[in-house]
């Protein structure tokens, strides 16, 4: 006897699902004003008011990335935290790479990765040091068991009004951030990357909408969307994908350690169209979702997420 499509019964010990409510995607987050707050650079995010959400309690992983080794920069806060989280909880063991006085909110990431029965290494150093990129990529790959999923992430974001107001040393802590470590960090990992392998950057809404305090940030954004349409082309033929994530105004310690003025954070994500910024945890499935095989024809490509703001 045939049965109709909808109306097959469950597997013994298999649950049914339950929907979940909808959810206002303009009143699920803090919204401005927000109080004034400054920390030294690169900040905390667990000093933070309101604290940031990256997922610690509600994403639910489903096995997409299981067996994967993954290495994180910046994995102590932000959209790396966010990701770090999301993929130890979608089965991959993880590596993230933090500033040295980023340990506290790194000892939280580790916690959780391994409360996932998944191997979590704890790397600090200062990713403007080429030799410590090659050492983290040998480390994360030694402690891994090898490595094959890259998210570079880690930023530098100091605004500052006037051009004028840039030092030479400014800049070139930027630029050997978001430019040079990657660049640093590719070149050591691609010799042990196998055909299936990922290499995810984070871009910005600054690389094609850049703000007037942000001149130098902003230049490194342009360049990081380029660097993985470039590496698309080039390594996609050996079956390894290329792509990046690009957030809008995004809730993270780069806002309250120098990346804002007082004004501009006050009213953080308030000219978006739902009205406040994003939270780390809503881009973790993009994250997830380039990082998995079943996105496999997904290459060059930037995914935006900016609530409502502008390309891409």
């Amino acid at each position: 006897m045939s049965r109709r499509l909808g109306h097959q019964p469950f597997r013994k010990g298999q649950q049914p699902m339950v929907s979940k409510p909808l959810e206002n995607p303009t009143s699920k987050y803090p919204k401005p004003p927000f109080r004034r707050q400054s920390q030294p650079w690169p900040g905390l995010a667990s000093k933070m008011e309101p604290r940031p959400d990256h997922g610690e309690r509600s994403y639910r992983g489903s096995g997409r990335l299981a067996g994967r080794k993954a290495l994180i920069t910046g994995g102590d806060s932000g959209m790396g935290r966010a990701a770090a989280i999301a993929f130890a909880r979608e089965g991959a063991d993880v590596a993230i790479n933090y500033f040295p006085s980023e340990e506290p909110d790194a000892e939280e990431v580790i916690g959780l990765i391994r409360a996932e029965k998944r191997n979590g290494l704890a790397i600090p150093g200062d990713l403007r040091d080429e030799g410590f990129c090659k050492e983290l990529v040998k480390r994360s790959i030694d402690g891994l068991g090898g490595l094959d999923i890259i998210v570079n992430n880690a930023a530098r974001q100091q605004a500052r009004e006037s051009i004028l107001d840039v030092s030479s040393e400014d800049f070139d802590a930027t630029m050997k951030t978001n430019v040079y470590a990657p660049f640093w960090i590719i070149k050591a990992a691609l010799p042990h990357l196998k055909p299936g392998a990922v290499i995810i950057g984070t871009a910005s809404e600054q690389a094609y909408d850049p703000s007037p305090d942000l001149y130098d940030y902003a230049q490194t954004k342009a360049a990081t969307m380029n660097y993985v349409k470039s590496l698309a082309k080039q390594l996609g033929p050996k079956g390894i994908r290329v792509n990046a994530v690009a957030p809008g105004p995004i809730w993270t310690p780069l806002q309250v350690s120098g990346g804002a003025s007082m004004e501009k954070l006050e009213n953080f994500g308030g000219h978006t169209p739902l009205g406040r910024p994003g939270q780390p945890v809503e881009l973790a499935s993009i994250y997830v979702q380039l990082a998995a095989a079943d996105a496999s024809f997904a290459n060059g490509q930037v995914y935006g997420s900016s609530g409502g703001a502008g390309p891409p």
